[in-house]
């Protein structure tokens, strides 16, 4: 018997699980296995995108797993390689047939290209093409900050369900999913653990699930710091997209629906925000000069 879990309602009316498994930088011939168990045991969404060239895999433990369709919420990502009206048409056909989907629940612009702004919006043109003919049930966008949002709006009709950023209790942007709220977009965390730190070389280490304040709560529970941060996220109104491939680990990420977090201690976790990114700043960088094509 599954857990019950959160969700969220987007404003497509769709409801997207609060919780996720994804897949970014893990190695296709590691992706099935990963995603066959986090459906095992119990994760209804999952998120990729097809820069992590491992949509294929993905697909294969969907149709491996034996759970209905209609109760999987599947979302992906286009790159900026296929932005532009066409481009990202080509781009949907691509990773739904990796896939095996004919329909994908969440369709996501990977990136905003403010060098290349047109582009972008062309791209979630076309998406909005997408989800009138019903190919897709909702559209987003994924690293959008605040000023890229207030150019964009005004030149596109459908106000994107999700953004997908950089949130964890390191950087959890307070000004931004200001705006989600005020605009109606869930904000979705991508490395919601802030391992976006952990793992970049060459730099001071900071692991919010070593963080006093992190343990102190988790030790209150008799939960880990893991799963203490992902309820931070739930208890947040977030939804948040952590990653694993040790099947220990999965099922962990998972089992936060049993316990919430006080109003103090969610405020203990909101204190320890640095204002301080792990990512790329996508003002500073242009995606599309990457050597990162998608092969068909």
């Amino acid at each position: 018997m599954l857990a019950t879990q959160a969700t969220l309602t987007l404003n497509s009316g769709v409801e997207l699980p609060a919780l996720g498994f994804g897949v970014f930088q893990t190695p296709p011939d590691v992706t099935q296995a990963a995603t066959e168990e986090a459906i095992r045991v119990g994760y209804r969404l999952i998120d990729t995108a097809a820069s992590y060239l491992n949509e294929r895999e993905v697909g294969a433990a969907i149709a491996a797993s034996g759970v209905n369709r209609s109760e999987l919420f599947v979302q992906t990502k286009l790159w900026v390689s296929d932005y532009g009206y066409e481009g990202a048409l080509h781009g949907f056909e691509v990773s739904a047939r990796k896939l095996g989907l004919d329909t994908i629940d969440l369709y996501l612009l990977h990136q905003p290209l403010p060098q290349h702004f047109d582009s972008t919006v062309d791209a979630y043109r076309a998406a909005e093409r997408l989800l009138v003919e019903g190919r897709v049930r909702a559209i987003g966008v994924s690293n959008f900050s605040a000023a890229h949002l207030e150019a964009f709006l005004p030149r596109v009709t459908v106000v994107p369900a999700v953004n997908q950023v950089e949130v964890h209790p390191y950087y959890n942007q307070p000004a931004l999913r200001a705006v989600h709220e005020r605009l109606g977009i869930v904000t979705q965390a991508w490395s919601p653990l802030g391992g976006v730190y952990v793992y970049r070389p060459g730099e001071a280490t900071k692991n919010a699930l070593e963080d006093p304040t992190v343990a102190a709560i988790a030790s209150r529970h008799g939960k880990s710091p893991a799963q203490v941060i992902l309820r931070w996220h739930v208890d947040s109104g977030r939804s948040a997209v952590p990653k694993s491939v040790r099947p220990e680990r999965i099922a962990e990420n998972l089992s936060v629906f049993d316990f919430a977090l006080t109003s103090e201690e969610s405020a203990a976790i909101d204190a320890l925000d640095t204002g301080v990114r792990g990512g790329p700043d996508q003002d500073e960088i242009d995606f599309l000069s990457w050597n990162r094509t998608i092969p068909d």
